[in-house]
């Protein structure tokens, strides 16, 4: 298959247990390959607004696009040091990080989508604070808040730093039980990252899981061969699945930086269509 084709079609090939690819340049599909579509152009969804949720003695402030026809609610957090950036004149966040710039992607599929950002106490989520108490308080505000206005399940994506965020929400939802599943792309996978997903307790996250990584994101800290392995640590979660994705093009930056493979430059819409599509309906 010629490369350009892949990168529209994204052709999944199932790798091995609970462990699928994306088919590189030349690679015929497996028999039980799934075939994903054209990427689609829906039109533009209007803009959201900015939402304070009350935390702490504080609030945090939160970017929500409420759809009522949603059948799912997407919380994003992003990675680096966390938020959403500035609002710009279009009225959506400026950040460059994957999911905030695909944020009209999300908001364009029956889904309410909610980008969480900074509390004032907290203006740089390191490793560290993104497992502690603080930023757990602050989640579980947020996701308080979000049952009682939309009865949509709620999902948790995270990419890059966010996937500790999300990882450690998970494992206390054990207790909770808010969550419907979550998803982890761009994976911090490094010990020597404090709150690195793998150094997690993932056994003890028990909703489905979906892990995406780009078979050649470069960044020393979220390695795509590590990411593979993820699934085997979930012992509990009663779906899960590793899709490696190849494809996109005209990177730009560190390769630890949002307009890299690692921030799925080039092929932002097929990776939304992958990860919504997975999470209406989880499958292995």
């Amino acid at each position: 298959m010629k490369r350009s084709a892949c990168l529209l079609a994204l052709c999944l090939t199932v790798l091995g247990a609970d462990t699928i690819g994306i088919a590189s340049a030349g690679a015929a599909p497996a028999p039980a390959a799934l075939a994903v579509g054209a990427a689609s152009e829906p039109a533009a969804p209007p803009p959201g607004s900015v939402m304070q949720v009350a935390s702490r003695g504080t609030s945090v402030p939160v970017y929500a696009v409420w759809n009522e026809h949603a059948v799912a609610t997407l919380v994003l957090f992003s990675g680096g040091n966390g938020g959403y950036g500035k609002i710009g004149a279009d009225g959506w966040p400026s950040s460059q990080n994957f999911l905030i710039r695909s944020a009209k992607l999300f908001a364009a599929q029956p889904v309410n989508v909610v980008l969480v950002g900074l509390a004032p106490d907290l203006r740089e989520l390191d490793g560290r604070a993104r497992i502690g108490e603080r930023h757990a308080q602050d989640n579980q505000a947020i996701f308080k808040m979000l049952k009682a206005r939309s009865p949509a399940p709620l999902w948790l994506l995270g990419t890059s730093m966010g996937s500790i965020s999300v990882a450690s929400a998970a494992i206390r939802d054990s207790v909770v039980g808010d969550l419907a599943g979550i998803v982890l792309s761009s994976s911090v996978t490094a010990y020597r990252v404090e709150g690195a997903v793998p150094s997690q307790l993932l056994e003890l996250i028990r909703v489905p899981v979906l892990v995406v990584h780009h078979q050649r994101d470069a960044c020393k800290i979220c390695a795509p061969h590590e990411a593979q392995y993820l699934a085997a640590r979930l012992l509990n979660a009663p779906v899960k699945k590793v899709v490696l994705v190849d494809g996109g093009g005209q990177p730009s930056g560190d390769a630890c930086g949002a307009l890299d493979y690692h921030g799925y430059i080039g092929m932002e819409q097929q990776v939304v269509d992958l990860m919504t599509a997975w999470l209406r309906r989880p499958a292995d």
